[in-house]
């Protein structure tokens, strides 16, 4: 099977705010590099919540570049707050993104867990509860709600897997880099059977073009082996800023770990 590739918009957000980047090139970049899906960052589709023209625009870039919608990644729309009031805001937030990613037949959408990274049983159950709410709502729209190890307590790979364990209908955005320090690699090895999408993260890269502040060729390895068949999702962030050439380089080294 021929792998398919995805490049996540967060990668490009400094070109972006710069105004070297807008939209409609994100996806010209996708289409001209080859990538099969768009992933796009929240941010960079904001307009679309409020503004149904620019939606419509968004949908038709991308059916004109012959690309769908793959994983919108949500900030915002997390499930744990300390209050009632916060959370229900939150909640609020992700259903309006939702429709969206209705909207625009997107096959997934991240929501964070959001909380502190002492995973209480009390937390726990209210994050368990809003996932229980928001998945049945989105699998009726045809979406795939997600959640990243990210921030708060999914940084920890013990409580990313109870999640996952406990909630029926939710998958893992896995990110190679989001754990805790000293747990990337027990964290890949527990949690690459729930993986639904990747982040690849890259930095920097060598002559050799991979990048040696870590062993991506080690997790691609580790998500072979329990069967991952999904998307290569990257989300670069390169040092040198050269962001369009870190997601290039990304999918080859990719590439290269799948061929060899």
């Amino acid at each position: 099977m021929t792998p398919k590739f995805s490049i996540c918009s967060y990668s490009f957000r400094r070109s972006f705010e710069s105004g070297e980047m807008d939209y409609r090139a994100y996806v010209e970049f996708n289409r001209i590099h080859g990538f099969s899906q768009l992933d796009p960052w929240m941010k960079h589709v904001e307009p679309a919540l409020d503004d149904r023209s620019w939606l419509a625009d968004a949908k038709r870039m991308a059916e004109d570049a012959g690309l769908p919608y793959g994983c919108i990644a949500v900030d915002g729309g997390h499930i744990y707050e300390k209050t009632a009031a916060e959370r229900l805001e939150c909640r609020e937030m992700a259903y309006r993104w939702l429709d969206v990613a209705a909207s625009l037949n997107a096959s997934q959408m991240r929501i964070d867990t959001g909380g502190p990274e002492e995973l209480t049983d009390e937390i726990f159950g209210i994050i368990v509860d809003g996932y229980n709410d928001l998945i049945p709502r989105a699998q009726a729209a045809g979406v795939e709600i997600v959640v990243e190890n990210h921030w708060g307590p999914t940084k920890y790979p013990e409580n990313t897997v109870r999640l996952l364990e406990e909630v029926e209908g939710l998958g893992l955005l896995f990110d190679t880099n989001n754990w805790a320090e000293g747990m990337q690699e027990r964290a890949w090895q527990m949690c690459a059977r729930y993986a639904r999408l990747t982040h690849f993260k890259t930095f920097s890269f060598d002559s050799q073009g991979n990048d040696p502040s870590v062993d991506l060729h080690k997790a691609l390895s580790i998500l072979r082996e329990n069967d991952y068949d999904g998307v290569w999702g990257i989300e670069s962030t390169p040092a040198d800023g050269d962001e369009e050439g870190a997601a290039v380089k990304t999918r080859d080294l990719i590439r290269r770990a799948l061929d060899g």
